[in-house]
C-alpha cells in the first residue's frame, strides 16, 4: 500500500490507514445490496441513480446530511466542463451530455442554474447549492436509491482482494453494509486507501491548493458588471489593486481572482484564497490538522478579500459574506493507481479514444502560488478511458470522480464537475455489466461501457 507519510504529507502522527475486515466480522449488517456507492458528490449521485434505474439495489452513503460533495459543502458552485474554450467569436457550445445533462437540465428547470457566464476562452454556470442538493434528493427517490446521510466508511470487507463491502460508522454505532460491487465516489479514495491499495498524492506529494469560497450579497450588479465585465476571472486592474494591498500587509495571497454571479438578485460567488500553511507549504487536507488550518485560514482570508471588494469594487461597498463553504474547497488527494492513466500528453494531445467514456473540454487548471495557471483546450476535447476509473489490484471494486488515475496536470483538467457526473455514470454501467455477466470490472471493455453511456444520452 502506499503510506500517507511517504507522499510528502505533514502529518504530526502515524495514521493507520488500512482496515481490512472479514467477511463474517461480527457487527450488525445494516444492509446486504447489489451495489454500494460511497460519497454523494456529483460521480456518486449519478451512479447510484443510474445503477438503481437499471434494477438493482442500491445503497448511497454519505458523511454530511446532504449530497453535493466539493460542489456543494465546498460551495465551489459552478458546473464546469460542459463547455468548449475558443478564441473565436462565438457562443457557448456544450459538448457534455448524458447524465450531466440529466442533471444540469433538472438545476435549471428548478431556478437553481444561471445562464452561461464567461470564463476567460470558455463558460460556466454557477448554481445553487441548496438547490443542488434538493435535485440530488429527488433523483435519488426517484430511482429507489437507500440513502444513508451522517454515514462513514471506517473499514472494508474483503476475502484477500476481493472487496466484499465496507464498515460504517454513524451516532448510531458501527455496522457494515454487504456489497456485490463497490462504487468508490468518495473523492478521496477513502475505500481503495483503505483496503491497501496503490495510490499518490499529486506532484511527488504536493497537491492543488484547496480554496475557501464564499458569497457576499447587496451587490449592485449593474455598478459591478460596469467595473468588472462579463468575464468572471478578473481584469488586470483588480490584480494590479490587489498587489498594492497585499504590498502594504492584506491578507491577499492570490492576486488573480475569479467572481461568479448567482442565481440570487444582489449576490456573487468568489473564488478568491489561496490556502497554504504557515510555513508556506502544501496542505494536505487528508490530513485532519491540515485541513483545520485550511478551515480557520480560509476564513481569515474571506474576511480579508471580501473587505478589498468592499474597498476597491463599484458596487461591492455595501456588501457583506453570505457564507463560505462548509469546508474548504478541495481540487485533490489521493490519485489511484489505476489499469489505465491519464496522461498529459493526452489531454495535450486532444487525444480521442474507443475506449473513452468521458469528453473533457475544461483547460489544465493548477492551482499552486499566487495565480492560477491555465492551459486552455482551444475547440478540441479529449477522452477519458473507462480504465482510469478501475484500480490497479483488488476486485468488485471501482472508482468515480476526481480520485481516478491521472497525472497531475491532467487530473487539473479532468477533476471537475461535469465530468464527475460521467465518471459515476461510466462506474454504475460497468458495475451493472459486472453483475449482469459476471465479470471483472477489469476485463469489461471500455467499447462496452461506452455503447450503453451513448443511449443514455452521452456525448461520445
Amino acid at each position: 500500500m502506499t503510506n500517507i507519510s511517504a507522499v510528502g504529507s505533514h502529518l504530526q502522527h502515524e495514521w493507520k490507514l488500512d482496515a481490512v475486515f472479514p467477511a463474517d466480522v461480527d457487527l450488525p449488517v445494516l444492509a446486504d445490496v447489489d451495489v454500494l456507492v460511497v460519497g454523494g458528490g456529483a460521480a456518486g449521485v449519478a451512479a447510484a441513480t443510474v445503477a438503481a434505474e437499471s434494477g438493482r439495489s442500491v445503497v448511497l452513503i454519505e458523511k454530511y446530511g446532504f449530497c453535493g460533495g466539493a460542489a456543494v459543502a465546498g460551495l465551489s458552485g459552478t458546473l464546469c466542463g460542459l463547455y468548449l474554450a475558443t478564441d473565436r467569436d462565438a457562443p457557448a457550445e456544450q459538448v457534455v451530455f448524458g447524465f450531466t445533462e440529466r442533471f444540469r437540465s433538472r438545476l435549471a428547470a428548478l431556478g437553481g442554474l444561471t445562464e452561461p457566464q464567461k470564463y476567460g476562452k470558455t463558460w460556466t454556470s454557477a448554481h445553487d447549492p441548496l438547490v443542488w442538493r434538493e435535485a440530488a434528493d429527488s433523483l435519488l427517490e426517484q430511482a429507489g436509491v437507500r440513502v444513508l446521510l451522517h454515514t462513514a466508511v471506517t473499514g472494508v470487507l474483503m476475502d484477500k482482494y476481493v472487496h466484499l463491502g465496507v464498515v460504517v460508522e454513524s451516532n448510531a454505532g458501527r455496522a457494515v453494509i454487504k456489497a456485490a460491487r463497490t462504487i468508490d465516489a468518495s473523492g478521496d479514495a477513502a475505500v481503495v486507501a483503505r483496503a491497501g491499495h496503490s495510490y499518490t498524492f499529486g506532484d511527488d506529494g504536493a497537491i492543488q491548493n484547496p480554496t475557501m469560497f464564499f458569497r457576499i450579497g447587496n451587490v449592485d450588479i449593474d455598478r459591478y458588471l460596469d467595473y468588472y465585465g462579463t468575464d468572471t476571472i478578473c481584469p488586470p486592474k483588480v490584480t494590479e489593486a490587489i498587489m498594492a494591498e497585499r504590498s502594504a500587509g492584506a491578507d491577499l495571497p492570490r492576486q488573480k481572482i475569479w467572481v461568479f454571479q448567482t442565481t440570487r438578485p444582489g449576490e456573487l460567488m468568489v473564488n478568491a484564497t489561496r490556502l497554504t500553511a504557515r510555513d508556506g507549504r502544501m496542505l494536505n487536507v487528508i490530513d485532519p490538522e491540515d485541513f483545520t488550518e485550511a478551515e480557520v485560514s480560509g476564513r481569515k482570508q474571506v474576511r480579508a478579500y471580501a473587505r478589498f471588494l468592499a474597498r476597491h469594487v463599484p458596487g461591492c461597498e455595501d456588501s457583506y459574506v453570505v457564507d463560505t463553504g462548509v469546508e474548504a474547497g478541495i481540487r485533490q488527494t489521493r490519485t489511484i493507481t489505476g489499469c489505465e492513466t491519464l496522461h498529459n500528453d493526452d489531454v495535450l494531445a486532444g487525444r480521442k479514444r474507443s475506449d473513452g467514456i468521458c469528453r473533457v473540454p475544461w483547460p489544465i487548471e493548477l492551482h499552486s502560488g499566487d495565480r492560477p495557471k491555465l492551459h486552455w483546450l482551444l475547440d478540441d476535447y479529449y477522452e477519458v478511458p473507462y480504465g482510469t476509473l478501475v484500480p490497479a489490484t483488488g476486485e468488485n471494486i471501482i472508482v468515480a470522480g476526481r480520485c481516478l488515475s491521472a497525472e497531475h496536470e491532467a487530473l487539473a483538467s479532468a477533476r471537475v464537475t461535469a465530468q464527475c457526473f460521467e465518471y459515476g455514470h461510466a462506474a454504475a454501467v460497468a458495475a451493472v455489466l459486472s453483475l449482469d455477466e459476471n465479470i471483472r470490472f477489469r476485463d469489461i471493455k471500455g467499447e462496452a461501457v461506452r455503447v450503453v453511456m451513448a443511449a443514455n444520452g452521452s456525448a461520445l
